[in-house]
């Protein structure tokens, strides 16, 4: 799972084998985590994490989209 950002409380990172779902990211937070898709930046799947801090991951996603979206595509260049 290569971690690709952090952001206070928050790891942002990959699964190295998902098929071939589109752009996305995994956060981690306080021992929870979710899934965001990001085009467009909306939320996949939340296990546990709270609302206003799924608002503040996506804030923080919107910021750095453009490193997300190049880190995935790099990291799933590097699978195949």
């Amino acid at each position: 799972m290569p971690t690709i950002l952090r952001h206070g409380p928050y790891r942002f990172y990959f699964f190295s084998d998902e098929g071939s779902e589109p752009a996305h990211v995994h956060v981690r937070y306080g021992g929870k985590d979710c899934k965001f898709w990001l085009i467009p930046v909306s939320c996949a799947q939340n296990r546990g994490i709270p609302v206003h801090r799924l608002n503040e991951i996506a804030k923080i996603i919107h910021q750095h989209k453009a490193q997300l979206i190049n880190g995935f595509h790099e990291h799933r260049n590097r699978q195949s």
